[in-house]
């Protein structure tokens, strides 16, 4: 089986692109033979979980990767406990590939936190899963699963029409250049941090502009990225740069109602530009606001698209490769931030309550940094991936946190 236009991209890139989640919780350590037992229940019928990705029959330029079914995955191999603790892990995770001769994903069990929770580290090429389906995985696995997998949508979605000129448009804004971090050359560092925030401090900032509707977690995540990046870089200003804008994506769903819990890799991502030039934190939260106002019409565009992307990954593998390192570019796409809350209220793995879920965003090219927040209840955790000076990942974290407090201490003095 052929792989997606979008499926065949990540493999393009020409990075690990390893992407996961760590899951938290309390109580004792797990059983490594009954974890394995309850993948096997619950993952053992799911096709995509048993592919076996095949290199290009003939030369990569001229034809794409197969998908290959190989018998059922051997839960020995796949679902391991490490002796490394959480973060180190992560780190270590999107920097090498995973094993190419078995279904491209892992369940790893590292050591407990230092705060004795029990984490569980699910890893996954971006070709085969995207983040939400590693979000339908998880839920599979718990002991009161809220979800079922759809192996094909019931119908098909209706692509919308747009015109060529909405397209040629969307073109432009996904693609034109901008500019990129300062970074000397040879001087990027992989490295991921995972830091907890305050979830006071998120209550008030979500309740910004004041007076407003309140702010999404991504509206947030954008609006505190766009205070960081100058605070940790110096002035990023676009007016001092023929107004070329610092550029971050938002990574969207494709799914139509029909196949909400579909797996694979169906996502798009929209790009806007960081307002860097705004003065304060809640200006910058309105500008974010507004930009991705126009989240679901640019959407259209993406899906009108796909078709072509199909012929494209069909005809001309090569053009493929080259469109995907294009958009990897870190003057194409500095950033990128994803965020998410679960939404399955208490949930148990084994009796062991979930506590918090932390993203592992991709690695991107050197010069790029990705951010990934996470809601469960009230914990908060922000995830970032960066591959910029040794530190950059922590310095980037904190310094978000310290733009959300500030928005949370504006909401809390109804400030504006």
């Amino acid at each position: 089986m052929r792989l997606s236009g979008l499926e065949e991209g990540f493999l393009r890139e020409g990075l690990p692109g390893t992407i996961g989640c760590a899951a938290l919780y309390t109580g004792e350590p797990f059983d490594l033979a009954e974890l394995r037992s309850r993948v096997v229940e619950r993952w053992g019928a799911l096709d995509r979980m048993h592919r076996i990705l095949q290199p290009p029959p003939r030369p990569a330029a001229l034809s794409g990767h197969r998908w290959a079914f190989a018998g059922p995955f051997d839960p020995a191999a796949h679902v391991t406990a490490c002796a490394q603790e959480l973060q180190p892990l992560l780190t270590a995770a999107v920097t090498r590939r995973l094993p190419p001769d078995r279904p491209l994903w892992q369940l790893l069990v590292p050591k407990a936190t230092p705060s004795g929770e029990q984490p569980l580290v699910l890893l996954a090429h971006h070709a085969l899963l995207d983040g939400g389906s590693l979000a339908t995985l998880l839920r599979l696995l718990m002991d009161e699963p809220r979800t079922r997998v759809r192996a094909r949508p019931a119908r098909e979605p209706v692509r919308p029409r747009v015109p060529a000129t909405d397209l040629i448009r969307e073109w432009h804004d996904s693609s034109a250049p901008g500019q990129r971090l300062p970074l000397r050359p040879g001087a990027s560092h992989p490295c991921v941090t995972v830091v907890r925030l305050d979830p006071a401090v998120m209550r008030s900032a979500r309740r910004q502009p004041s007076p407003g509707r309140g702010a999404t977690l991504n509206e947030l995540l954008l609006g505190a990225l766009a205070g960081a990046l100058p605070a940790c870089f110096g002035t990023l200003s676009s007016r001092r740069h023929g107004m070329a804008p610092l550029y971050a994506r938002v990574p969207v769903d494709l799914r139509s109602p029909h196949e909400a819990q579909r797996l694979g890799t169906l996502i798009t991502a929209i790009r806007v530009p960081l307002p860097v030039d705004t003065g304060s934190p809640a200006d910058r939260l309105r500008t974010c606001q507004h930009l991705l106002s126009a989240l679901n019409r640019r959407c259209h565009a993406h899906r009108a698209a796909l078709p072509l992307l199909e012929g494209v990954s069909r005809a001309a593998p090569w053009l493929t490769r080259v469109l995907a390192r294009r958009m990897a570019r870190p003057d194409v796409a500095t950033a990128v931030c994803t965020a998410f809350k679960w939404r399955d209220g208490r949930s148990s793995l084994h009796g062991r309550r979930l506590s918090g879920i932390a993203a592992l965003p991709l690695l991107s090219p050197p010069g790029t940094v990705n951010l990934g927040l996470v809601q469960t209840a009230d914990t908060y955790l922000l995830t970032v991936t960066s591959h910029l000076r040794p530190g950059d990942s922590r310095l980037i974290a904190d310094t978000v946190a310290e733009e959300l407090a500030a928005m949370a201490v504006l909401s809390a003095s109804g400030g504006g």
